[in-house]
């Protein structure tokens, strides 16, 4: 019979010696039993009141393949602790025709033994419960003196060795400030920026952005109070801000949040994780504004600039519309169609099987002992046995289930993608509806890498692609503009699009540079990255009027579909 070992242990006094453990004694009772161990799962400092645990979802998954008949867990609380937890998964591992078996608790499958399993689930889930409760009434005890419970500590205060509150005498005074600032009329961004500027940071080590600078001035525990879930206690904790200043301030905030909407709509930006400012390397995010029309546009904007003002970085907003309408209408026409899919599915078929040598050579030495067993036996059919003869077949019986074993293991831990699966994959996008925006967020997870926006180009990266031209934003705008608003005048974008790709065996006129931060980014990095150069191979400068190549290199590997290098080029005229 072949089994799997799921051990685990939680964060209450248990190390890793435990897994050592579990794992030890359930090997020793597979190999009393007869039993073969075709993988392991282990989840470290994960408790089992929770079904959230990686190794634990990934077997039950694998119990689908019917590759291995039992689980053997040291105890059934290493399974879980939650008894409508263990029965759920429990019927799902006995539809894949799995059991669940305690190496530590031998239970038999009688009226008994249901019973005594069932009381075992119990216990471990009072246990686990036992031990919230009296963590929870820990953290209440504490919370009626008044001590720290944990966590950051707040802005202005410090622990003292018997865990309670006292005022910092080098940060208390910068919360005073920002409550007497903010109260004072001074906007957040004012202040942020001062506060940053000085280098002083928040409770967690941070500079300050909106949002943290809001909790602070929110955090009622700077009047004296001190919270612990329902539980409120006044004047437990030395005071840093008066109650008239503390009242100005909320009466403030409650203002501003109450302020009109100006009919703000709930917009998807679909580019948001993809889209990088080219000068500062910060993510950019979403943002609306209005013209003196009236009209609202949005744009993407820098994260940076977002935060911390156009002094951290001069990158201008981008219009949102026509960006994302162009990149999803580009990578559809890149990679759908007949031939590109033909040849990324041969291309992935043909990655899959390098990767995964050892399956076809396991497979063949499997073939090749059990042909020599066939002819050991018609030998002993014959007549033919001698002690050499036994001990040849229980040589090659364990050869067998040796490679029986591996490749078990190997077929549950990589499971082979077919021709049709990567074909179907791709033809759903075919079907789908350019306009929806669920089907638009789709194309772009799937096939755009990154989008890399700088003063004069943006540059785009897509997960496959070959051929292109140079698109100018102007270009872009005429083709999907929505009417709600002109691009600003003198603002020239350049989407490059250009691949080098030199005829097979022919050599490239060109020689492949790298810039000087590309060489710096790539030293702590286990692969090429930055910008490249892409000059004639001469060696000789462009003269005026001709072109050059700018190349940004990257390299990809986008599972479970997509890897390799991909070349992005722009065509500059020099001069």
């Amino acid at each position: 019979m072949n089994a799997v070992i799921y051990a685990r242990y939680s964060s209450d006094n248990q190390r890793e010696e435990s897994i050592e453990g579990q794992l030890r004694e359930c090997k020793e009772y597979a190999d009393q039993n007869g039993i073969t161990v075709v993988r392991t799962y282990i989840d470290r400092a994960l408790s089992a009141k929770t079904d959230s645990r990686p190794q634990f979802q990934q077997m039950i998954h694998d119990s689908a393949t019917h590759t291995f008949e039992a689980v053997l867990v040291w105890k059934l609380d290493r399974f879980s602790r939650n008894r409508y937890d263990s029965a759920h998964y429990k019927r799902i591992l006995k539809n894949n025709r799995v059991h669940v078996v305690s190496v530590t608790e031998p239970i038999s499958n009688t009226p008994e033994g249901i019973m005594l399993e069932s009381l075992l689930e119990g216990m471990a889930e009072y246990y686990s419960a036992e031990l919230a409760e009296k963590v929870s009434r820990g953290h209440k005890e504490n919370a009626l003196k008044a001590k720290f419970n944990g966590g950051p500590v707040p802005l202005g205060y410090r622990i003292d060795s018997e865990h309670h509150y006292q005022i910092d005498p080098a940060t208390a005074p910068v919360v005073q400030e920002a409550f007497q600032r903010y109260a004072a009329g001074e906007s957040i961004r004012s202040i942020i920026e001062s506060l940053n500027a000085r280098g002083i940071r928040n409770s967690r080590g941070n500079p300050f952005t909106k949002n943290s600078f809001q909790t602070l001035l929110k955090k009622r525990r700077y009047l004296g109070e001190y919270h612990y879930k329902d539980t409120v206690i006044p004047d437990a904790i030395p005071a840093i801000i008066d109650p008239d200043c503390f009242d100005a301030v909320q009466r403030r905030c409650e203002i501003h949040r109450q302020a009109p909407a100006h009919n703000k709509a709930d917009v998807h930006y679909l580019l948001t994780t993809k889209l990088f400012c080219g000068k500062c390397g910060t993510m950019m995010a979403g943002e609306s504004g209005r013209s003196h029309t009236g009209t609202v546009h949005c744009y993407y904007k820098c994260g940076t600039r977002k935060r911390s003002g156009k002094e951290a970085c001069s990158l201008k907003p981008v219009r949102k519309e026509p960006l994302e309408q162009f990149v999803v209408q580009t990578a559809l026409e890149k990679v759908l169609n007949d031939r590109v899919i033909d040849l990324l599915a041969d291309k992935l078929l043909e990655y899959q099987s390098k990767e995964n040598t050892r399956l076809p050579v396991l497979q063949v030495e499997l073939k090749e002992v059990k042909r020599r067993i066939d002819n050991l036996v018609a030998a002993i059919e014959q007549g033919i046995l001698t002690p050499s003869t036994k001990a040849r077949m229980e040589e090659l019986e364990q050869q067998r289930e040796a490679l029986e074993t591996s490749i078990l293991q190997e077929q549950i831990e990589k499971p082979p993608i077919t021709r049709e699966q990567i074909l179907f994959w791709f033809d759903q996008f075919r079907h789908g509806d350019p306009a929806d925006i669920a089907f638009q967020e789709k194309v772009i997870d799937c096939f755009v890498n990154s989008i890399y926006l700088f003063d004069d180009r943006i540059v785009v990266n897509f997960n496959y692609q070959e051929g292109g031209r140079p698109v100018s934003l102007e270009e872009v705008l005429s083709s999907f503009l929505d009417g709600n608003g002109a691009p600003q005048k003198g603002r020239t974008f350049v989407l490059p699009f250009l691949l080098h790709f030199p005829p097979s065996g022919a050599a490239s006129p060109f020689a492949l540079r790298r810039s000087g931060s590309a060489r710096r980014a790539s030293q702590a990095k286990q692969y090429a990255t930055g910008i490249f150069f892409l000059t004639p191979s001469s060696g000789s400068a462009p003269q005026r009027g001709e072109h050059c190549l700018v190349i940004a290199f990257l390299l990809l590997h986008f599972p479970p579909f997509f890897g390799g290098a991909v070349f992005q080029a722009k065509q500059h005229a020099k001069g």
